[in-house]
């Protein structure tokens, strides 16, 4: 009797199964290699059928072995795009055509394969779909959890770790007694794994050796193993607030934006402050408004209703998922998260494309969220892709910013030619500008609209004084001190053998940079100069493309030398590879950057931020690097 199982029948059991009460006694069974590339498919995106199929393949090698069947691999593998057409019966035409060349009955728990089998000619037996239901028990690992604890961390040879307390208040405490055994995280390892795939509450989000990632019900768990870990480890997350939007401040004002129009929100905030929580009540708030939306999550775990539909990165790429999206067309999609320079063209693709698009996002301070487009997006249509900035800190709405654009002279400029569109960036309570950007001598600018506090420059200052010394650098041989005085007036100090370089013939040269910047400039010696002296003074970093330090010196993160060459300042860097990072001198933020994938950062020579990098170093500064 020769036997030709399909995909249903070999995930199902049954040739095992038939040759075990003696039906297929001495049969010769055929698998099609079809069978194989489907079963592999599904078990490599961590489909139970897929691991059930191979368990029965195991199962018929060893019955081969022991002489009670014959078994033999059959046909030829299809190519991929033939196995993702398997819903389309690819995969089953192929089988049929092994049934018929090899003259064997077709064995089918497919109730449509064997009514094509049976009109074609194909001898078929047709066998019941076993019932896949079962009993979910649940996780080991949810016993570490109670109402307050938000992540356990377990880890070979330590002791149960756990983040508990409410949000904004988190303490990480021991919650366990003895260190974990290897045997122990083992097991529980592997039950987080095999619940999700047998659970129809669970699923793979990740599946590569040495980390499996998991969502399973509310819980994401990471499940990382030798070699890419030193021990086996667990990490479980869930939410431990339910929130609606009415429980923030400034509701009212932001359900008025969000139904006015469909609306490019960023929610902004630190690690662990509730950006996801508040992002779950504004989905929840638009599907209660009738607006159909959707969620781009990797890993999908976003605690919304079924009348979400939560849609991860498609083939790995969230650039597809957003093409998928534009075709079903929803009203609002909530993005989680917003990270990488990919994640936020996607972003503005489907904004500009006419979608809501509401993204969460890393930032240390509100602005920072909105300077993150800064280089990603043109300048002049942020506006267009994000309209309101929400930061989050310790589960509350802390600020929010309307962001505009407005054709005029940025604030603490004079000259009349110097009007530009300038982005404005509102606070919601006060109604009053808090920050321009806009774009100064070639350089995209974030100015802070301060005052300035005693003996402390103003944004506007600060950014006069770097673009001034930039100018007169350019002629000027030897050292530059910038003094302002007032809104349109400055003195700089030059050596005095630079003197008539940086004057000009008949005054051209001086003249031509007080046009450009719009301020008069008064050029003198160092000696002249009462405060500093020749190696003294120096410009006070400026807010520019992609964050800002306020004037206030940041943490110096890590230590670099960058390298000059002929056409590039190089930074290498051993860490951090595709990240955005921030690029310091003596801590004053200088520019933002993604670490290529060489683990470096390349700044063409003859650029403004090279130039400023530059002059950093011949400053003998210390330049460090941040992760943004």
């Amino acid at each position: 009797m020769n036997v030709v199982p399909d995909t249903s029948a070999v995930v199902d059991g049954r040739v095992s199964e038939r040759v075990a009460d003696g039906t297929y006694e001495d049969a010769t069974v055929y698998v099609p290699e079809a069978v194989v590339a489907e079963l592999e498919a599904q078990a490599n995106s961590g489909r139970e059928t897929g691991w059930d199929g191979l368990t029965e393949l195991q199962e018929l090698a060893r019955l081969d072995d022991d002489g009670a069947v014959q078994a033999a691999f059959v046909g030829e593998r299809p190519a991929d795009h033939r196995v993702d057409g398997a819903d389309e019966g690819a995969i089953d035409a192929l089988v049929r055509d092994v049934a018929g060349e090899y003259d064997a009955t077709l064995l089918t728990s497919d109730y449509v394969q064997a009514e094509t089998a049976e009109a074609t000619g194909v001898a078929v037996e047709y066998v019941e779909a076993v019932d896949r239901s079962t009993t979910d028990d649940g996780l080991a690992v949810e016993q570490f959890f109670d109402e307050q604890t938000m992540s356990v961390h377990l880890k070979t040879g330590t002791v149960p770790k756990g983040k508990r307390g409410s949000v904004g208040d988190m303490h990480y405490q021991q919650i366990g007694d003895e260190p974990t055994s290897e045997a122990q995280m083992a097991e529980w390892a592997d039950d987080v794994v095999e619940t999700a795939r047998a659970s129809s509450d669970g699923f793979l989000e990740l599946s590569e050796p040495g980390m499996n990632i998991v969502q399973y019900g509310s819980y994401r768990i990471a499940v990382a193993r030798p070699p890419f870990a030193d021990g086996i480890e667990i990490t479980a997350v869930r939410p431990i607030v339910q929130t609606e939007l009415d429980d923030y401040e400034y509701a009212d004002e932001l359900r008025d934006r969000l139904v006015e129009r469909q609306r490019g929100v960023l929610i902004a905030g630190s690690p662990g402050a509730g950006k996801s929580t508040f992002a779950q009540a504004v989905a929840e708030f638009l599907t209660d408004s009738d607006y159909a939306v959707k969620t781009m999550e990797k890993p999908r775990d976003l605690e919304v209703s079924d009348e979400v539909t939560q849609y991860t990165a498609l083939g790995g790429d969230m650039a597809k998922t957003a093409d998928s999206l534009l075709l079903v067309r929803p009203d609002y999609t909530i993005y989680d998260e917003v990270r990488k320079t990919n994640d936020f063209e996607v972003f503005s693709d489907m904004r500009l494309a006419g979608v809501g698009m509401v993204g969460v996002t890393h930032a240390t301070r509100a602005i920072d969220a909105l300077q993150r487009l800064v280089g990603r997006v043109e300048l002049g249509m942020i506006p267009q892709v994000v309209d309101t900035v929400v930061f989050i800190e310790a589960g509350e709405v802390d600020t929010v910013y309307d962001v505009q654009t407005e054709v005029k002279v940025p604030e603490g400029l004079t000259a009349e030619d110097l009007a530009r569109p300038v982005i404005q960036v509102v606070d919601f309570e006060t109604n009053r500008p808090a920050y321009e950007i806009y774009t100064f001598n070639r350089q995209v600018v974030t100015v802070p609209l301060d005052e300035g506090e005693e003996g402390r420059d103003s944004g506007v200052d600060r950014i006069a004084r770097q673009e001034i010394e930039r100018e007169i650098r350019s002629v000027a041989r030897g050292h530059v001190d910038v003094e302002l005085r007032g809104t349109d007036e400055a003195v700089v100090y030059v050596d005095e053998d630079d003197i008539s370089y940086v004057i000009g013939k008949g005054g051209g040269r001086i003249e031509g940079i007080e046009e450009r910047l719009g301020i008069s400039i008064d050029v003198r010696t160092h000696e002249d100069n009462p405060e500093s002296g020749p190696t003294g003074g120096g410009s006070e970093g400026a807010v520019a493309a992609g964050g800002g330090s306020g004037g206030t010196p940041q943490p110096q993160g890590t230590v670099v030398e960058p390298e000059i060459t002929s056409r590039h300042v190089v930074i290498r860097m051993d860490e951090h590879v595709g990240e955005t990072v921030e690029v310091r001198a003596d801590g004053e933020y200088l520019f933002t950057a993604t670490v290529g994938r060489g683990g470096d950062i390349q700044v063409s020579r003859g650029s403004a931020i090279a130039e400023e990098l530059e002059d950093a170093v011949d400053r003998r500064q210390t330049i460090s690097v941040v992760p943004n």
